[in-house]
């Protein structure tokens, strides 16, 4: 063989084999790419779910101490209700047991007992009533007269009740307290005998 062949034989032998080798050392390079993106993308999950566990376990912290803090409010405000048969006047409550509970406040200062023919409505005073009505047991599903629906009770608290719902009012109607719907005067509830 003369020299120019072998020389284009080398020269195509090394062609060859260059790519060949290059392309063994970039796939082997490739393979180490990928297992360390691998070993980064698990790292990261890792502490995503490291970060997660961390996050929702101080959330659950946080979330057990305000239900206790709230438990502990609402043990302190029903002890000062059990404890404090006080308004916030300064005046005794409506207790049921008690006869006398109203003695001293402001709103019946001009109440004298009962009266034939009258009912009286703390702070608007005695009222003359029908005689028909007189003595008369209020019962849900009755109607209030239009004549008595103006006395409304000025603080339900005192007597206990919650507020009244919208589009209902609690009526002063002789001793009790009766909830009446606004429009029509139709009786929801009695709370017998308050004074």
């Amino acid at each position: 063989m003369n020299r120019f062949t072998k020389a284009a034989v080398l020269g195509l032998v090394l062609a060859t084999a260059a790519p060949l080798a290059a392309e063994a050392q970039s796939r082997g390079d490739r393979r180490e790419y990928r297992q360390d993106r691998r070993d980064d993308n698990r790292d990261y999950r890792g502490d995503r779910r490291d970060d997660r566990r961390d996050y929702r376990s101080g959330q659950y912290d946080s979330r057990r101490d305000y239900r206790e803090d709230r438990r502990d409010d609402r043990r302190d405000y029903r002890a000062e209700r059990r404890d404090d048969w006080q308004d916030y006047r300064g005046n005794q409550r409506w207790d049921r047991n008690n006869q006398n509970w109203w003695r001293g406040r402001d709103d019946f200062r001009d109440y004298r007992g009962a009266r034939s023919g009258y009912w009286y409505a703390p702070s608007y005073g005695y009222y003359r009533v029908e005689p028909r009505y007189y003595g008369q047991r209020w019962a849900r599903g009755g109607y209030l007269p239009s004549a008595y629906r103006g006395y409304y009770v000025r603080d339900p608290y005192v007597y206990g009740l919650r507020p009244a719902p919208r589009g209902y009012r609690y009526v002063h109607a002789g001793n009790d307290i009766v909830l009446i719907a606004i429009a029509t005067g139709l009786i929801a509830s009695v709370l017998y005998g308050a004074f």
